[in-house]
């Protein structure tokens, strides 16, 4: 598989990179915040500009979506920085949004990124999250449901996400794009038919359409973990804890774990696959180069041109 991506198609011409600015003392960290909201947006482009403007001047680094449907995103900055955006989101109408903060000892991202596209996460099909969605669980409360010997518990991420960790007894939908996930629907209908569904993924988003999409299809009920995986991780003990392994952050961390404290997996820059010890310890592990999920799947011209690569990040970096 190619190296993944958010489950947002790719930038159109009104993207716009600016780099980021650090935090004023080195001994200061990263904070991040993940945000989205859906909200009808009457001038999405004239909410872009704004975000575009302040976001450059605060030296924020990530990415924001701007759409019709409303705003997903994730940023970091300094603490001051990230405070300013929120109250900036806020005066903007994003007042319900799903937002959360963690820190990362780096800088998480390499620049800011402001787009304007036409969702702010893809399904493929057309739902109404706003108005149809599934109950919304907190972590107590899902603990409580997945006790039930009824319910179906899907993740509704990509496979190399599921890789890094997941909740136990999670189905597997084997997808490389949240858009794949209606056509699996379909296919395994008939599983879920009369049982109760639990859906997860990372911070939200995506089970607020696929459980607007279970809806809409017939389905009775259907549950969503509030705030997602990282809302779970941050306010769940982990001795009662029902998550396995790390979650997979489209960020420099890579994966976070409880607490939201930064993961052990690193990331294959060739494939873009988590890699835990035992990836790592495969023959066929190469930094940068090749991990066992890609090794025969790339040319010696390729692993040649990822090897240069690599050194020249060694050469920047050490």
């Amino acid at each position: 598989m190619n190296r993944p991506a958010s489950d947002i198609p790719a930038p159109n011409t009104l993207a716009t990179d600016t780099l980021a600015t650090a935090p004023a003392s080195a001994q200061d960290p990263w904070v991040v915040a993940a945000l989205y909201q859906f909200r009808t947006l009457e001038d999405p482009a004239a909410v872009r500009d704004r975000l575009k403007a302040e976001c450059s001047r605060l030296g924020l680094c990530g990415t924001l979506i701007v759409a019709p449907e409303g705003i997903n995103g994730t940023v970091a900055g300094s603490r001051a920085a990230i405070t300013a955006l929120h109250a900036l989101l806020l005066d903007l109408g994003f007042t319900d949004m799903e937002y959360k903060e963690s820190q990362a000892p780096a800088q998480p991202f390499k620049r800011m990124k402001v787009r304007l596209k036409k969702e702010i996460v893809t399904l493929g099909v057309e739902v109404r999250p706003r108005d149809l969605v599934g109950h919304y669980l907190n972590p107590e409360q899902w603990n409580a449901l997945l006790d039930d010997p009824d319910v179906v518990l899907i993740d509704t991420r990509n496979r190399y996400e599921y890789q890094a960790g997941t909740f136990r007894g999670a189905l597997d939908p084997q997808t490389d794009s949240f858009r794949e996930f209606p056509a699996w629907l379909q296919q395994h209908r008939a599983e879920l038919e009369g049982k109760k569904v639990a859906m997860f993924c990372t911070g939200g988003i995506r089970c607020e359409k696929s459980t607007s999409l279970l809806l809409q299809e017939g389905f009775s009920e259907v549950y969503h973990l509030e705030g997602g995986i990282l809302r779970y991780l941050e306010e769940m003990p982990q001795e009662r804890s029902r998550w396995q392994g790390e979650c997979f952050v489209f960020d420099e961390r890579v994966t976070v774990g409880h607490g939201l404290q930064p993961g052990q997996a690193e990331m294959c820059w060739s494939c873009g696959w988590p890699l835990g010890d035992a990836e790592r310890a495969d023959p066929r592990f190469e930094r940068g180069v090749s991990c066992p999920h890609c090794a025969e799947q790339t040319t010696e011209a390729q692993k040649a041109a990822f090897r240069e690569r690599q050194r020249w990040f060694d050469g920047r970096t050490g």
